[in-house]
């Protein structure tokens, strides 16, 4: 998949190439996602962002008119993502579900969300969607 990571912190960078191992066509830049930096998400279909990373209803907009599909956010909550939006524009959403909140741990399930996509399945626990039929209970 190709996917940008948007506020991507030094200490990030190294657990993330080394979870995806080359795999997915993943770009990482320390800018945060606003409508300034909207355009670094042309050409790919999914964002990672931070939970300082906030997506409004006219943000998920702009990135549905340019091809987002999915978003994944490097945190637990969620309450930095207007999911009603998202889910009315048909833009899946995931989390680290986990409470080991770690680099690491976030970097793993962040990789393992994008591998769960490709391949069509759901994420799980890790599924945010507001109408999803296949999450397993939180």
């Amino acid at each position: 998949m190709k996917a940008i990571a948007y506020s991507i912190k030094p200490d990030e960078k190294e657990y993330l190439v080394r979870s995806n191992a080359k795999v997915h066509d993943l770009t990482l830049i320390s800018n945060e996602l606003n409508h300034t930096t909207l355009s670094y998400c042309i050409g790919k279909t999914v964002i990672i962002i931070s939970g300082r990373d906030v997506l409004d209803r006219d943000l998920l907009r702009s990135l549905k008119q340019i091809g987002v599909k999915h978003i994944i956010t490097r945190s637990k909550t969620t309450t930095h993502i207007d999911l009603v939006s998202a889910s009315k524009l048909g833009i899946k959403v995931a989390n680290n579900p986990s409470d080991d909140q770690s680099y690491e741990s976030t970097a793993y399930q962040t990789i393992r969300n994008l591998h769960l996509w490709e391949a069509g399945r759901c994420v799980g626990r890790a599924c945010c969607c507001q109408d999803c039929n296949e999450r397993v209970s939180k």
